[in-house]
C-alpha cells in the first residue's frame, strides 16, 4: 500500500483545502503570464493587423504609438513617388474620452484613408466596412456599443455601422474606425466660444500690425474659419503607412527618405520594438515581481503544511524506523506527497482559470510553452518545499516510539 495515498486519505480535509488554496495561487500566477502575453497582443496587434512596411512619422520622434506625432499629408505625394513604393497611405491614431448613455467611454480613434481604405480588413463579428466618407463608424465589442447606435463626437453625429472583435489598443481602450477626415474632425474639434475667442485674439493682434492697417480686405480674412486662411497650414496626420513592391529590398527605399530632413523612417519590427520597450517594458517588470512573490508565497505554503502534516506523523514514522523501513519509504512518501499537492494545484489553476480568464477585462493569452514552464516550476517548487519535511522525518528518532 502507497503509504503517501494512505495519509492522504486521512488528511483528507486538510489536503483538499491546501491543494484548492495553492491552486488559486497558481491561477494567478497563470493569469498573469497570460495578462502579459495579453499585454504584448495589444501593444502589436494594430502595427501587424496594418502590415505596413514602413513607417514614416515627424522628425526625432519614435512614432504616432510611442509619442506625439505630428507631419503634413503633402509627405503622402512625396512618399507615393519613391521607387519601389507601393502604396502609401494617411494613419492618425489618438484616443478621446466622452459621455454615452449616462457613462464614461473612453475610444481609440484610428482614421482610415478613405476610399483606398474602408476597413474591410477588419476582423467583422457584425455589420458592415465603411460605405461612405462621412459620419460612419465601425467599433469594436469592448465599446459596448451595437449596429445602429448614434454617437455625438464634436459637432457631428455618426452612426455605428461595423462591429470589430479582439480590436483593443495598447491601452486595453476599445478602436473605432473612422475616415481620415472624421477623425481629423474629431481630434481638433473646439467648442463655439474657444473658436470666438480666436478669432477675436487674431483681430487684436492684426489691429497692430501695418500690414493690416493699409490693407482692411486681409484684416477680414482673420475672422473666417482657420482653413481658409492661405498662410496656417491645414491639419496634421499622425503618420503614413507605405507598402514596397513585391522583391524591392527595403534598404533602397528607406535610404531615400532617410535623406529628408523633416520626417524619420522606421519598418514594421522597429515600430513593434517601441512599443515593447515602451508600453509593455514597465508592466512586464511589475507583472514578473508579483509573479516570482506569488510562487515563493506558494511554496512558503506547501512547506509549511507538509512539515505539519509530519509533525503530525512523528510516532508513524518513528514506528517504521524501528521495524526497519528504509529511509527511502519515508522520503518517498514526504516528496510524493509534495508533488501530488503541487499536481492538484496546478489542475485546480487550469480548470478554473480557463473559465474565469475570458471575463478579465484585459486579454488572457495561456500558450502551451507557458503552460509547460509553469508545471516544471510548480515541480520545483514542490521537491523543494519538501525538504524541510524531509528534514524532520529524517531527524525523528525511532527510540520515540518507545518512550509513548
Amino acid at each position: 500500500m502507497n503509504l503517501a495515498i494512505k495519509d492522504i486519505r486521512h488528511n483528507a480535509g486538510r489536503f483538499s483545502l491546501t491543494g484548492i488554496g495553492i491552486g488559486m495561487l497558481l491561477m494567478v500566477v497563470m493569469g498573469m503570464g497570460g495578462i502579459y502575453r495579453g499585454l504584448i497582443e495589444d501593444a502589436t496587434l494594430l502595427i501587424e493587423k496594418i502590415g505596413a512596411d514602413l513607417w514614416i512619422v515627424q522628425a526625432e520622434t519614435k512614432g504616432p504609438f510611442a509619442e506625439l506625432s505630428r507631419i503634413p499629408t503633402n509627405i503622402v505625394d512625396r512618399v507615393s513617388v519613391v521607387p519601389g513604393i507601393k502604396s502609401a497611405g494617411q494613419f492618425i491614431y489618438h484616443t478621446i474620452q466622452r459621455s454615452h448613455a449616462d457613462r464614461s467611454l473612453r475610444i481609440a480613434v484610428l482614421g482610415l484613408d478613405w476610399p483606398k481604405d474602408n476597413g474591410a480588413w477588419l476582423p467583422l463579428c457584425a455589420g458592415r466596412s465603411l460605405a461612405q466618407a462621412h459620419f460612419e463608424m465601425i467599433a469594436d465589442k469592448t465599446l459596448g456599443l451595437s449596429i445602429g447606435e448614434k454617437l455625438q463626437l464634436g459637432k457631428d453625429m455618426y452612426t455605428v455601422v461595423g462591429i470589430t472583435e479582439g480590436m483593443v489598443a495598447s491601452g486595453g481602450d476599445g478602436l473605432a474606425f473612422f475616415t481620415v477626415n472624421d477623425s481629423r474632425a474629431i481630434q481638433f474639434d473646439t467648442v463655439g466660444e474657444t473658436v470666438r475667442l480666436e478669432r477675436a485674439s487674431r483681430k487684436v493682434r492684426a489691429d497692430t500690425d501695418d500690414l493690416f492697417r493699409s490693407r482692411p480686405f486681409i484684416l477680414d480674412r482673420t475672422s473666417g474659419q482657420t482653413s481658409s486662411i492661405p498662410v496656417i497650414a491645414s491639419p496634421s496626420i499622425s503618420a503614413i503607412v507605405a507598402t514596397l513592391k513585391p522583391g524591392i529590398d527595403i534598404s533602397t527605399v528607406t535610404s531615400v527618405i532617410t535623406g529628408w530632413s523633416d520626417v524619420s523612417i522606421y519598418n514594421r519590427e522597429e515600430q513593434r520594438q517601441f512599443m515593447l520597450r515602451g508600453t509593455v517594458e514597465m508592466s512586464k517588470k511589475q507583472i514578473g515581481l508579483f509573479t516570482v512573490l506569488l510562487t515563493v508565497i506558494s511554496a512558503i505554503i506547501m512547506a509549511l503544511i507538509l512539515y505539519t502534516l509530519t509533525m503530525e506523523k512523528q510516532h508513524d514514522i518513528a514506528l517504521l524506523k524501528l521495524i526497519g523501513a528504509p529511509d527511502r519509504i519515508i522520503l518517498g512518501m514526504v516528496l510524493q506527497q509534495a508533488l501530488m499537492l503541487g499536481g492538484v494545484g496546478y489542475c485546480i489553476a487550469y480548470v478554473i482559470g480557463l473559465r474565469l480568464f475570458p471575463y478579465f477585462p484585459r486579454r488572457v493569452i495561456l500558450l502551451n510553452q507557458d503552460l509547460l514552464l509553469l508545471g516544471a516550476v510548480v515541480f520545483i517548487v514542490s521537491v523543494l518545499s519538501s525538504l524541510l519535511a524531509i528534514w524532520k522525518a529524517m531527524s525523528i528518532n525511532p527510540n520515540e516510539v518507545l518512550s509513548g
